[in-house]
């Protein structure tokens, strides 16, 4: 999962290569990006979730 900007640009930290894989079924899961920091500081901007999925179905996106 990326992080993105408007223009389509990964935000520092946030690309698909800075995070750990996800495998599994799984109802709930954080995503964490290599550096662990809050993405808070993004509130208030236009942002995307860019998410590259094999064999998978994507329901629901939650951001706490």
């Amino acid at each position: 999962v990326a992080l993105i900007d408007a223009t389509g640009k990964p935000l520092d930290g946030r690309g698909l290569d800075d995070g750990p894989e996800i495998v599994g079924d799984e109802m709930e899961h954080i995503v964490q990006w290599a550096d662990g920091e809050d993405i808070g500081r993004y509130a208030g901007t236009p942002v995307r979730l860019r998410a590259v999925m094999r064999d998978a179905d994507l329901y629901a996106l939650r951001f706490c």
